[in-house]
Order: structure tokens, then sequence, then C-alpha cells
């Protein structure tokens, strides 16, 4: 049987009326999302170049040699300054090395790191030093923990950016549970997820120079030793330009961060304890000993019957302690801890002889009498700036702080005095 043609009308209109009372409403969300920006691996190779000297804007590891003073602006590169005169030292040139933290020198030949590669310069004229050598990816991931990591694509992760998004979700209301569209909308696109720029050695006759307690490389013999967040890597350097790989021992923990040398033994700061290496055969470090305890960062420093270890809270290595601990490594192969001594916020220190220095943060730097380990004896105390890393030079000292290094004569460590500062301008 036929529908009537008004049925059919009647229908159509009915239809027309519901569909036209169903409208869209969009509803949009922003926020903020952090956005990874990598840099190719040619782009931070070729970015290796000696300018001219400036000022500091944000200096980390410290070291020197002869009559140079060696600094890293962190993740930036390396400046090379004079300090024949303490009192007045001169900046000569800068090596702009991208991913740089670390710096060790021996008989006038450079060493950085530059992310996951190993660099050699010659530095025989400061002025111009020549990029002599690079081993490339010799480092799994950049040395300095600071989240950057090597992708085999991408290149390197230098950076996060931070960017505005914003979510739009749509639905219609003859229901009101009819999504329509959901998903982001990137302030300036995608275009922040790159970057626009896209054998045995024998006792060295050479001089090496020295560095603070919190540096990742250190120079014994015919090696340079480099400490990443869970090896050891030995380099042999009889060839100062031309370093060669030579071993690399798993250490394991994952928390690795800083490396000492006294004697024939290295002493490798964790973020959980120190671990002993022997090196009396310069070739085939042999593990020794370890002292465990709760997370924190960990720098160290020894001598020949104690350990200095500083224990620090509230960063990114974990932890709640911050003190001095004091161990006893007669027995190397079981060190015991035989005091602590509650700090404000410790880092680097260095020990001289019995004088121990200490780099306490916020609370300054303090030199201590250590005679006596189980009682150690305050001997002055210089507060006002924010303390990071030392090198104590006999009779003075390099002190790397918040707003610039600062340099004192500690001839009379009763009586510091204030040599020079070379200040951070913003």
């Amino acid at each position: 049987m036929k529908t009537p043609l008004f049925i059919l009308v009647s229908l159509a209109a009915i239809s027309l009326i519901i569909s036209g009372c169903c409208t869209t409403h969009t509803q949009s969300y922003s926020y903020k999302i952090w956005v990874p920006v990598y840099k190719s691996y040619d782009e931070i190779r070729n970015g290796v170049k000696t300018l001219s000297s400036h000022d500091f804007q944000s200096p980390g590891k410290i070291y020197t040699y002869g009559n140079y003073l060696f600094v890293n602006e962190k993740g930036i590169g390396i400046h090379i300054i004079d300090n024949a005169d303490q009192k007045n030292p001169k900046f000569i040139s800068f090596i702009n090395i991208p991913g740089n933290y670390d710096i060790a020198v021996r008989g006038n030949v450079l060493y950085a790191d530059s992310y996951i590669d190993l660099l050699a310069f010659n530095i025989s004229n400061p002025s111009a030093p020549v990029l002599a050598k690079r081993i490339e990816s010799i480092f799994p991931n950049p040395l300095d923990n600071t989240g950057q990591y090597a992708d085999p694509e991408k290149g390197i992760l230098v950076e996060w950016l931070e960017k505005d998004t914003t979510y739009t979700y749509s639905w219609d209301d003859c229901d009101g549970s009819n999504p329509i569209s959901y998903g982001p909308n990137y302030d300036g696109g995608l275009g922040g997820m790159e970057s626009d720029g896209g054998g045995a050695g024998t006792k060295s006759t050479l001089p090496s120079g020295k560095g603070g307690s919190m540096a990742r490389f250190t120079l014994v013999s015919n090696y340079l030793y480099i400490v990443d967040q869970s090896s050891l890597q030995s380099v042999d350097i009889s060839n100062p330009l031309d370093p060669k790989e030579w071993s690399k021992i798993n250490i394991g923990r994952g928390d690795i961060e800083t490396v000492y040398p006294f004697k024939d033994k290295l002493f490798i700061g964790s973020m959980t304890g120190m671990y002993i290496y022997d090196i009396s055969n310069a070739w085939n470090p042999q593990y020794v000993g370890q002292f465990l305890h709760v997370r924190a960062c960990d720098p160290v420093v020894a001598d020949d019957k104690y350990a200095y270890v500083t224990l620090r809270a509230g960063t990114s290595c974990g932890g709640i302690n911050n003190q001095l601990d004091v161990l006893d490594i007669s027995d190397l192969m079981s060190p015991k801890l035989l005091k602590s001594y509650p700090m404000q916020e410790p880092a680097g220190l260095g020990l001289d002889n019995k004088t121990l220095m200490i780099c306490d943060g916020r609370a300054g730097l303090k030199v201590f009498n250590v005679e006596n380990p189980l009682n150690m004896q305050i001997l002055d105390w210089e507060s006002g700036m924010k303390t990071y890393d030392l090198i104590p030079m006999g009779d003075y000292a390099i002190v790397s702080c918040e707003d610039g290094i600062y340099q004192y004569s500690y001839a009379d460590p009763k009586n510091l005095i204030l040599l020079s500062k070379i200040p951070i301008k913003k």
C-alpha cells in the first residue's frame, strides 16, 4: 500500500525541525606543556670554536694549571684566565664547547667533554686553543646529570621549552553525549620539537693541573680517568694530543658523581657512598672497597688515614642529611665511619695537610683544623656568599661561588684574606 503524500511531507518536516534543533558547542582549555628540544650531532660538533674573552654567566667547575685558571661555563664552554697574580686575574680567551662541564689539563693539552664526546685541545697558545682530537660517543650520555640524553636519530636533548597548549572539545546538544572532536593545538605548531640549527703506562714527566672535589675528570700517570653515572673510564694519554680509549669498568649503581685521586688510589663519590679503586698499576684499576650511606650528593677528599665525605640533601640526589662524614680508611677494604658533623648544605671540599676547607652552600666557606678528626676545630668562616667548590693551592684557595670566583689567602688558616673576586655579570 502506498503511503499518502501528505504523510511523507509531514515526516520530512518533522525531521528538519528535529535536526535543526541540534547545535554544535565548542569548549577550549589552555595550559602549559614541556616540549623537548634537540640539537643534531653535526650542529654540536661544528659549534666548537675559540671566541674572545667575556664575563662569567653561569660558572661551574674550576681547574688550575701553572699560572692559568680554567672555569667551566655550564654547558657552554671554558674560560681561560691568566692567574699569575691572584689579586688581578685576567681573562684571555673562551673556548665555545657545547655540552661542556668538565676539565683536565696535562702538558699544555686541555681535555674537555662535549655532551657524549671527549675533546683534546692544544693550548700552547692559550689565546688561540686548537682542537687536536675528538673521540666521538665515548660517553653513553652526557656526563653531567642534567636530564640531557643522546638520541641516535635526533641528536642530544639539550633543553625543555614551555609551550602554550590548547585542547578543544566539541559536542552537539541533541543528547549532550556526542563528542565531535578532541585534540591539541600547539601555540606555534610543533616547531619547538627540534632546534632551528637543527698498554701499560709509565709515570708521566709532563705536569698536570688540579681540579676541585666535584670533578668527573682526573689525571694520574699516563691516564685520564673519567666517571660517568655508572662507570670508570681510562683514557691513555701517553701521547697527550692523541688520547685513546683504554678501558671501561662498570661500577654499576648509576649514581656516580665525582672522582678524587690520592697517591695510587681513586676515591669515587656517588649519591649512595664512596668507592675505592687501586691504580698502582695505572692501566688496570682494581676495586678495593666501599662505604655506603643514605642517599645524598657525595664528593670526597682523602689522605693516608682518613676520607672526608660531604652529604647534601634537598637536591636531585635525594636524601635528608646535610653533614660531613669522617671515615677511617686504614683498612681500604672496609672503610669505617668515625664521626659525622652537621652542616648547612655542604658541597665541594679541599684538604691541605691538616687544613680542611668546606664549601657549605649558603653558609659560606668553613676552615677546620683536622689534626684530630674526631674533634675538628673551626679556624675561620667566611659567610655572605653561596659556595660550591674549591681548589686549595698551598697558600691560597680558589673558590667557586654563586656570584663569582673568589680567591683567598690561607697562609694563616685562622685569618682568611680575600685576594680577588671575579664577579658574574648577567
